[in-house]
């Protein structure tokens, strides 16, 4: 949402709600998440919920039909409320420049604070900055530093997009939606619901103590094991966090071209010994 200028009116608030925009008398004080979710309107559901997963189903091919031609990718996470001259804004910073230098497009919420941050250095180092917004009940709005932007009503659709499109995941300093993805994230890899990549974590001293708390609570009481906590990568360094990227989308490209060359083999071998077989025969 944003402020702009009315006919007479003075600043007037402007929400984004997919491609439709409210203003004044159309502003709704829910959002199309709440809605769906809202558990008090069963009365409607046999209605409006089949509308509705058309409306969610054209969120999802608009997401795909945009997104189907980036090049590699890096989503990167961080809280909105962070300021401009903060520590993990310089950070992202850098590390869209970085990663654009490298070849990523950079994939962010496409919002203010840290998301800002990165979608500017990617922007200024002439890579392709990616904002993927969402209706929300307060202020955001895209930020003047995206390159292509997509506007979502629906939360999970959204996330699908940051993974779908993504080759790694960067995590700054953030909130509960940076918590959000992050442990989605570490999930999918977890149980092998995507194919593996890098999750970096950048502000060492704003994660240490989480993972002080991963390694000591949580693995050491069995509720995860030893090899969970080496699917995250911890830096302050920019370089180091593009370069462990860059490595681990190299090597599991050199893991995919032996399958496919065992394939190979294997089919070869196959149709040697099924014509050996019919020349005895």
């Amino acid at each position: 949402m944003s402020r702009s200028n009315g006919p007479d009116t003075g600043p007037t608030e402007t929400r984004h709600r997919g491609p439709v925009t409210l203003r004044r008398r159309a502003l709704s004080t829910s959002t199309a998440d709440e809605r769906l979710l809202d558990s008090r309107g069963r009365a409607d559901w046999k209605t409006r919920d089949a509308w509705r997963a058309l409306r969610i189903l054209s969120e999802f091919v608009e997401g795909f039909d945009t997104l189907a031609d980036l090049p590699p990718a890096v989503s990167v996470f961080g809280s909105a409320r962070s300021k401009p001259d903060s520590p993990e804004c310089r950070l992202a910073e850098q590390l869209g420049a970085a990663l654009a230098r490298a070849g990523y497009a950079v994939i962010t919420g496409g919002g203010p604070g840290v998301m800002e941050a990165a979608n500017r250095g990617t922007s200024e180092a002439g890579g392709l900055s990616v904002g993927l917004g969402i209706e929300l009940p307060f202020e955001q709005g895209l930020n003047d530093w995206v390159d292509l932007a997509i506007d979502f009503r629906y939360f999970f659709a959204r996330k699908t997009m940051f993974v779908k499109y993504a080759q790694a995941f960067v995590v700054l300093p953030g909130g509960f939606g940076t918590m959000d993805e992050l442990f989605e994230a570490l999930t999918l890899v977890q149980t092998g619901k995507v194919t593996r990549f890098p999750v970096v974590l950048m502000g060492t001293d704003y994660w240490r103590g989480l993972l002080d708390w991963l390694r000591d609570t949580m693995a050491a009481d069995g509720k995860i094991g030893p090899v969970d906590l080496e699917l995250i990568c911890l830096t302050d360094d920019v370089d180091a966090a593009v370069r462990h990227i860059v490595e681990a989308e190299a090597q599991l490209s050199s893991e995919q071209e032996a399958v496919r060359e065992e394939a190979v083999a294997r089919l070869a071998a196959d149709q040697q010994a099924a014509a050996d077989e019919s020349r005895e025969g």
